[in-house]
């Protein structure tokens, strides 16, 4: 019998998050800036605790983002935040930094383990070094392709492994406030307070345009982590996520940045309904085209939807 996989999504505030479980997510991925890069929003501790308690009746499993770059400064607040989370039931912290693993020993053993180094998980000896250290989960590179994951996947027998497979995706990230610094050179100074996100670029739909493709936008928005650059296109496997569940991988990712909820809900039920089918009658499924057809509908007409890398044989 094919195994059942997670739907994972991130929300950036308690309400996203209901509404996306009433749209058929079984996961869902929260945090707070200072700790978490690129979210959708932030949700504090004190939300989590009427939050969890709901999720938890229903099943969903709660993942806290804690994947920033910590600097020294942040390490003495990570322990206490590690802790509240840790108390307030978290199910799986998401990581890459290590120092999140040595927190973790005092302020929350026990904990769920994700690793997500972005571009570097790409190999499976990796993966069960970090696996060695506690993670129990590999969040797969999405410079993979469809042949790369599903072995991947076939090497880690002992650990989850799991693969965005619709939307943005980030392709660069600097810590430095480009968009500030720019525009404080053009004269236009801004000043972004710690609880503002994907504002600078963002409210502004500010791009990047390669000279030689004019057609291709990438967008670009800061926030207290820094300036992060977005693809061009969005990330679509819905026609072909078959081939990721007889792989036997164990949670879809839907990244909700940069979209509206009622796009992301959508996206929700395509993919729930796919799923379903599939684990229902692996043998007679056949995919139901009207699913692809109503996130077309809510799609934006400059970003391609496209299958990323998974069907490129060279991607490095």
């Amino acid at each position: 019998m094919t195994k059942k996989p997670e739907l994972l999504i991130a929300a950036g505030t308690p309400e996203e998050a209901r509404r996306y479980v009433e749209a058929g997510a079984d996961a869902i991925l929260l945090g707070e800036h200072r700790f978490g890069l690129r979210l959708p929003g932030g949700v504090t501790v004190n939300e989590l605790e009427e939050l969890v308690p709901w999720l938890h009746e229903r099943q969903v499993k709660v993942y806290a983002a804690v994947n920033n770059l910590m600097s020294n400064e942040q390490l003495d607040d990570l322990h206490e935040y590690l802790k509240e989370l840790h108390r307030v039931k978290i199910d799986a912290l998401v990581f890459g930094d290590p120092a999140v693993l040595i927190a973790v020993r005092g302020a929350a053993p026990g904990i769920g383990l994700h690793w997500n180094a972005e571009m570097t998980s790409t190999n499976y000896a990796t993966a069960k070094y970090w696996g060695t250290k506690g993670a129990t989960r590999m969040v797969l590179a999405r410079e993979l392709n469809l042949d790369e994951t599903l072995e991947i996947k076939r090497l880690l027998p002992d650990m989850e492994a799991q693969v965005q497979v619709h939307g943005i995706t980030n392709i660069y990230h600097s810590k430095r406030s480009l968009l500030t610094n720019y525009q404080n050179h053009q004269g236009e100074s801004r000043v972004l307070t710690s609880d503002e996100v994907l504002q600078a670029g963002v409210d502004q739909g500010l791009f990047l345009i390669e000279q030689e493709r004019q057609n291709e936008r990438y967008p670009v928005y800061e926030d207290i982590n820094g300036t992060h650059i977005m693809s061009s296109d969005d990330i679509c496997v819905l026609d072909t996520l078959h081939e990721l569940l007889e792989g036997g991988i164990d949670s879809f990712k839907i990244e909700s940045l940069l979209k509206s909820v009622e796009y992301n809900e959508t996206v929700l039920r395509g993919y729930r309904q796919a799923i379903d089918a599939y684990i229902a009658d692996p043998e007679g499924y056949v995919f139901d085209e009207g699913l692809l057809d109503a996130i077309r509908e809510l799609q934006d007409p400059r970003r391609e939807l496209s299958y990323g890398f998974f069907f490129k044989v060279q991607v490095y």
